[in-house]
């Protein structure tokens, strides 16, 4: 066989060993080749690595971030992309030149940026969560079916392979009824709790510091301890620690168990924190009733851990090995009535593993269900808008939106200090009228919603 034969018989041939997971790109040359043009709003931080990530076969047109020091690097590397402050100038001015649109924002301002590129019939990526408030997080779901647009969120765990293969498992009985599911961070990483100071500065030129602040209705002056990164810890801006890693988390079991619907949750355990800051630490405990069979399962949440390893007050979930050195970043268990399963992140990234050993071999006979993703939730997006790839995963709609009120519901009971009975139905608290404030926020004027 000649050189030139050879690699056509080597690319013939990785095409059919990959038919069956990944035909999207493989199977579809000429529209793989098909660049699309990307418009990123968020380009510092996490925006920069999904634009990173959008990137390859693609054109990036459009780059839009309120603070252009930060978002520098993003616009050296793609010097042909025009350039905004504010999103709604971009999208007056270029919208017939967009074909998907990326946000990678702080949480509060992934709501309006989603709404105009929903209404503008843009595919649109939405870095987790999906918003942070129950209200928003509904109306973006509503909103995506209404006009039909393809959608996917940021928890990139949604494609990871590990994710896949949790689920064979589970669906295959390996470790029998799941009963509790066990979740952990060191998050946050950034201030939280009551007291804390923002001293006001001038805001640099190089920051719109009103389009950063968006729909918020509470006027706060600039202080570098807000933006860019401790916004986190902030009811308004973020939604704590749960908001931050819950989505990733939470993202396994609610796809694997299907958690939509009702349940109760109830903070058992916070540390201190007020109406502006979310609290260092938290315990949260989900009940799930039987569903389809499926048995009830309760989901226990902690953060604020340093080391579980070392914590006194850490919940350590059954079932593990009690040498087993467990994640000190993140760390999930799923405990079944014939055994567990451990992974030592938020994503599922690494292959989970099984306890009792036994199980392994019963586990390699699992047959594989689910397609294995490649390149990330931008590209399973980008392959859905060619037509080589089915609609993400983590679409708004079925999977991103309803695992988001998951999380946020969360956060209501901490915030509330009260049991949460969840009417998923209606978005609301069963018997608790206080809590509508947290589920819609008010919204500064002119920022005001319009989802006609």
């Amino acid at each position: 066989m000649n050189p030139g034969n050879r690699r056509q018989f080597l690319k013939t041939s990785a095409v059919m060993a990959g038919a069956t997971f990944a035909p999207n790109i493989l199977l579809g040359q000429d529209k793989a080749l098909k660049k699309l043009n990307v418009a990123a709003v968020g380009c510092g931080g996490k925006g920069g690595s999904d634009i990173s990530q959008i990137a390859p076969s693609n054109q990036i047109v459009a780059l839009c971030d309120v603070d252009h020091k930060r978002a520098a690097g993003a616009f050296g590397k793609f010097p042909e992309a025009k350039t905004f402050f504010d999103y709604r100038e971009m999208f007056s001015e270029m919208a017939d030149e967009i074909d998907v649109v990326t946000v990678s924002t702080p949480d509060h301002m992934h709501f309006p940026i989603a709404v105009a590129a929903i209404q503008a019939g843009k595919p649109v990526f939405v870095q987790k969560p999906l918003a942070n408030t129950l209200w928003e997080t509904r109306a973006l779901a509503d909103l995506a079916k209404k006009h039909d647009v393809l959608t996917v969120m940021g928890n990139q765990g949604a494609t990871n392979a590990g994710t896949r293969v949790l689920r064979e498992w589970i669906e295959a009985g390996v470790i029998g009824e799941v009963t509790e599911v066990h979740y952990w961070t060191n998050r946050p990483i950034w201030p939280q709790g009551p007291g804390l100071e923002f001293p006001k500065q001038p805001v640099p030129e190089t920051l719109n510091w009103e389009v950063w602040q968006g729909s918020v209705a509470t006027d706060r002056p600039y202080s570098p301890k807000i933006h860019p990164f401790a916004w986190r810890g902030f009811w308004d801006y973020g939604c704590g620690a749960l908001g931050d890693i819950g989505c990733h988390s939470f993202n396994s079991a609610f796809w694997a168990l299907d958690l939509h619907g009702d349940f109760e949750v109830e903070a058992t355990q916070v540390s201190e924190f007020d109406e502006d800051i979310a609290p260092k630490r938290t315990t949260i405990v989900f009940d799930f009733p039987e569903k389809k069979g499926r048995a009830p399962v309760k989901i226990i949440w902690q953060d604020g851990v340093a080391d579980p390893n070392k914590d006194e007050k850490f919940i350590r979930p059954p079932g593990i090995p009690d040498d087993l050195e467990l994640g000190r970043e993140f760390g999930q268990v799923f405990v079944g009535t014939k055994g567990v399963i451990y992974c030592p992140d938020a994503y599922c990234g690494a292959t989970p593993k099984l306890y009792p050993e036994s199980l392994r071999e019963e586990a390699r006979k699992v047959p594989k269900v689910y397609a294995r993703v490649s390149g990330g939730p931008t590209q399973e997006l980008c392959r859905a808008i060619r037509g080589d790839g089915e609609k993400p995963l983590s679409n708004f709609t079925d999977h991103a939106g309803p695992l988001t009120e998951m999380v946020l519901v969360g956060n209501l009971a901490v915030r509330l200090g009260k049991k949460i009975n969840w009417d998923s139905a209606k978005l609301e608290a069963r018997g608790l009228p206080e809590a509508q404030k947290f589920i819609k926020r008010t919204y500064r004027q002119g920022w005001e919603p319009d989802l006609g």
